[in-house]
């Protein structure tokens, strides 16, 4: 069982305040949270939002939709197991005879342990919104000159990290777009929306930074891992203070370099590995920060604030 993470008291203040004006909808389990009509308008906004500012900047990104939930075959050769065993989430289901079936609805009916008559299918919980974008680029071969951009869109990601802090959730929407092509032009996208993203977030009222991070991996191992990331600085954070001892992030950017070419064959125009890089917006995340920047009362927001979003005063 994950180790659950103790809210601090200014979390535990704004979680309460957050459920108690209706943003939020307690699901009895840490983490998983339904969303009010008021949460829900500002994230679809956000959402359109960065939509807008990609086409000022000029980008057409291809649109492509995947489900919340992904082949295990592909978790496991990506090695997401042995970088980050502690956040997964994998799909078990009932497969046995009506006498186990009896057993296991009388065990559930009584809350005990009723995994032994469930069985691992061929599914995990998505961790990632671009993983499913690297194997359905390399199916059509060959990438176009200058390479693609890909939309994978805000659909819901999983990681197993139960928490008080309302920032902190277990489901949440992560807006991705994903760039595979040459190195240098793979770099120049990243670091273009890294500050295209910082101009976005403080354009909403956030007071917004950004710094050079690394990814949770688990171990020893990881740790070596997390400081060659950070000393490549192939990752970005942007970062806001919401609640606890220290700001979260609320976007990232993340240089792959030829990690995905190299694992599902992908090739420029003139035959080349291709480097990948992807950015990520959390929509919670930043729609919880924006709540506790501007209020709990979306309709009391700063003009300028409710224009961005939805083009009118909310």
């Amino acid at each position: 069982m994950a180790a659950y993470r103790e809210a601090t008291p200014d979390q535990a203040e704004l979680l309460d305040a957050l459920v108690a004006a209706g943003h939020l909808i307690p699901s009895g389990v840490p983490g998983v949270y339904g969303r009010g009509s008021d949460f829900e308008k500002v994230r679809l906004g956000l959402d359109g939002h960065v939509t807008r500012v990609a086409t000022a900047a000029g980008e057409t990104p291809e649109t492509l939709r995947f489900p919340p939930v992904l082949p295990r075959r592909q978790l496991e050769d990506l090695g997401y197991l042995e970088s980050f065993p502690h956040l997964a989430g994998t799909v078990f289901a009932f497969e046995g005879t009506e006498a186990q079936a009896r057993a296991q609805a009388e065990r559930a009916g009584g809350h005990e342990d009723w995994t032994e008559h469930q069985c691992m299918t061929d599914l995990v919980l998505m961790p990632a919104v671009c993983y499913p974008v690297y194997p359905a680029v390399a199916r059509r071969g060959t990438l176009p000159a200058g390479g693609v951009t890909i939309d994978p869109g805000g659909s819901y990601a999983f990681r197993h990290e139960p928490s008080g802090d309302p920032a902190r959730l277990q489901m949440f929407h992560m807006r991705e777009l994903v760039r595979i092509a040459e190195p240098e032009t793979v770099q120049a996208w990243r670091d273009g929306w890294r500050d295209r993203a910082l101009e976005l977030l403080r354009g909403l009222g956030l007071d917004a930074d950004f710094d050079v991070a690394s990814d949770p991996f688990f171990g020893r191992s990881g740790r070596m891992m997390a400081a060659s990331q950070r000393e490549q600085a192939l990752k970005f954070e942007i970062l806001v203070q919401i609640a606890g001892p220290e700001p979260t992030a609320v976007a990232s950017f993340n240089y792959h370099q030829d990690h995905f070419s190299g694992l599902y064959g992908i090739t420029t125009a003139d035959g080349q590995p291709a480097h990948t890089a992807c950015l990520g917006f959390g929509h919670e995340r930043i729609v919880i920060a924006l709540l506790k920047t501007h209020g709990l009362d979306v309709s009391t927001w700063p003009p300028e604030v409710c224009d961005a979003l939805w083009g009118v005063a909310a």
